[in-house]
């Protein structure tokens, strides 16, 4: 399971897409201070929201995302001119399972190589197992 590949030309291209106003299956681009340079980085995601919040899924594992994201304890969500800062909150990964769920019931088709198998559809047992490899984050708008 490749969990930590670097952006793919698709990748970038819904990235670029999500800078210019077209949210494609409800992406965004995410923008983190980098954790030791301080500067930007972009990256796309998509980000989820649920009758109690909004998250972050990492469905590629502890990626620079994560690890930047860890470190600033928030960032931005942009599509088009709009810009929304937030602080984030990192989930432990046994309050994870129903998220999971929902989050590859929604885009388990885009991120399925990375989720060794477990799909909206495993038990909780199969997505705990994966769980902490998929970091989450609580997102509140700031």
């Amino acid at each position: 399971m490749s969990q930590n590949l670097k952006p793919t030309r698709v990748n970038s291209f819904v990235g670029w897409l999500a800078r210019r106003g077209v949210s494609l299956a409800g992406s965004a681009d995410l923008a983190v201070r980098g954790r030791t340079t301080g500067e930007w980085r972009r990256v796309p995601v998509n980000p989820m929201t649920l009758e109690d919040g909004r998250y972050l899924v990492s469905a590629r594992g502890d990626s620079a995302w994560v690890r930047n994201m860890r470190a600033a304890g928030g960032g931005e969500l942009r599509v088009g001119r709009r810009t929304r800062a937030f602080t984030a909150v990192e989930l432990p990964p046994a309050e994870t399972t129903d998220l999971l769920r929902a989050y590859l019931a929604r885009w388990g088709w885009e991120v399925k190589p990375y989720f060794g198998g477990a799909t909206a559809d495993s038990t909780d047992d199969e997505l705990r197992a994966v769980a902490p490899h998929h970091p989450v984050f609580r997102i509140t708008e700031a």
